[in-house]
């Protein structure tokens, strides 16, 4: 049996700022903005994924989710693409046996390229290189 996480919920204090966010500066698509009474979600996929978001109201837990990972295949044009868009972007790192380092891994290995950037709310992303042959 398969068992694919396909949805993961992301809490904002404003959702209309935050969907500007991830269209406009991620460059997320729009998949669904419904509303039903005081309900309502929004829910966005990055380019090319098979897991996407949902925008949920809850400003209690606005800022809350850290870590989640988009994979590219070039980091340095993801960059790139993230400022363009006005994204505030972090520069790329790697980590080496000292630590975090400056700098895409010099290798380009898989899974040890990265850059990070955050939403309005403060809801932080990973971004990892991985060259898939």
């Amino acid at each position: 049996m398969d068992w694919k996480l396909e949805l993961v919920v992301v809490p904002v204090a404003d959702v209309d700022r935050a969907k500007a966010f991830y269209i406009e500066q991620a460059g997320f698509n729009l998949d669904v903005d419904h509303r039903a009474g005081d309900f309502r979600v929004v829910q966005l996929t990055p380019p090319g994924s098979a897991c996407s978001i949902a925008l949920m109201k809850n400003s209690e837990a606005a800022g809350s989710v850290h870590g989640l990972h988009l994979v590219v295949a070039d980091i340095d044009a993801a960059r790139a693409e993230l400022v363009e868009r006005g994204t505030d972007a972090g520069e790329i790192f790697h980590f080496a046996a000292s630590g975090q380092m400056p700098g895409p891994d010099p290798q380009r290995s898989n899974y040890n390229s990265f850059l990070s950037f955050s939403d309005p709310d403060g809801n932080d992303w990973l971004v990892q290189e991985v060259r898939r042959a």
